[in-house]
């Protein structure tokens, strides 16, 4: 029974990690699409990271694992969008 528990535990802790670092793009990409500026926005790091995130769904993919693979589509989205829109306005 304590097993259990501590799974589901893991489980929920681990739903809102991911939930928690995915929507934290959020703000970025809403501000930039209404700005239409980028300027705050370090080309370098999000090539980096956007690769890093492309890296974490491969290897979610590899495992087979749902959480990972769900949780880095919509990061990596995020991420491709606001790359994109710091290549379009700078």
């Amino acid at each position: 029974m304590v097993f259990n528990s501590l799974n589901q535990l893991d489980n929920i802790v681990g739903a809102l990690a991911a939930l928690f670092t995915t929507i934290a793009f959020v703000p970025q990409a809403w501000m930039t699409w209404k700005t239409k500026r980028a300027d705050g926005v370090s080309l370098g790091m999000y090539c980096i990271f956007t690769t890093g995130v492309a890296l974490w769904l491969l290897y979610g993919v590899i495992l087979g694992a749902w959480p990972v693979i769900i949780a880095n589509v919509f990061t990596l989205a995020l991420a491709l969008f606001i790359l994109a829109m710091k290549l379009r306005f700078g």
